[in-house]
């Protein structure tokens, strides 16, 4: 049984080492490609100010955050529900590294992320697919077909949501993918998180609609009367 959680986190900046927080943790469960329904959502105290920058994308400011749990309220519960599983995160370095950090706060005994889950990587993965193109959650959606109208700001569950549609169109047709979760370790004492990587999925064929096809063909006897002859028509190959 392959199981994979989606998560995201939101931070007060976007910096841990100039002592930026997590404020948000969203993450989505799913079993054999299918999301199960179970999830992971909690706004988070972070003992400090938004930056500007962040409370602008995320909505999110200190009056709302003030009287909600701390990180060190909530770290059992939040790797209980990771543990064991693969992670699905984009642009994964930077939630990892805030997320090692706030383990590190709440104690040695938590240890660091890959103590506890692998991961994988969908920005990664979308640089291997989409080369030399904007591989950001916005720029994926609208490339795949996902519907992110309704992405006024930033949150961690609602991208984690975004994310999950993003990764199964990036994967479909891969079957169990490839993965042996048993098999995958982090490297000991290294501290770092694994990354894997999928192969490129097998392109779609789309096809036009009578609109596009009825432009299509206009285009065509331009170019013909222009020409004389189209090279790539039916008539102009040999």
């Amino acid at each position: 049984m392959i199981r994979q959680v989606v998560l995201d986190t939101e931070t007060t900046g976007l910096s841990w080492e100039k002592g930026n927080r997590v404020v948000e943790i969203g993450a989505i469960e799913i079993i054999e490609r299918r999301p199960t329904g179970r999830r992971f959502q909690r706004y988070l105290n972070p003992d400090r100010e938004m930056e500007p920058g962040a409370q602008e994308i995320t909505g999110l400011s200190w009056t709302f955050l003030a009287d909600k749990s701390r990180f060190g309220q909530v770290v059992d519960e939040f790797l209980e529900f990771i543990r064991g599983a693969e992670l699905i995160i984009h642009n994964a370095s930077f939630d990892i590294g805030f997320l090692n950090h706030e383990l590190s706060l709440a104690g040695p005994q938590h240890g660091r992320m890959s103590d506890h889950a692998q991961v994988l990587d969908t920005l990664a993965l979308a640089r291997e697919r989409f080369p030399g193109q904007r591989n950001s959650l916005d720029a994926l959606c609208r490339r795949l077909g996902v519907d992110n109208a309704h992405r006024k700001l930033h949150g961690a569950l609602l991208d984690a949501e975004l994310l999950t549609e993003v990764y199964l169109a990036l994967t479909a047709g891969q079957g169990a993918l490839g993965l042996n979760l048993a098999e995958a370790t982090p490297a000991a004492g290294s501290g770092r998180f694994a990354t894997t990587v999928l192969p490129a999925q097998r392109p779609r064929l789309l096809r036009a609609n009578p609109e596009e096809e009825a432009v299509h063909q206009a285009r065509l006897a331009i170019i013909a009367a222009k020409a004389g002859k189209i090279l790539w028509s039916d008539e102009g190959i040999q």
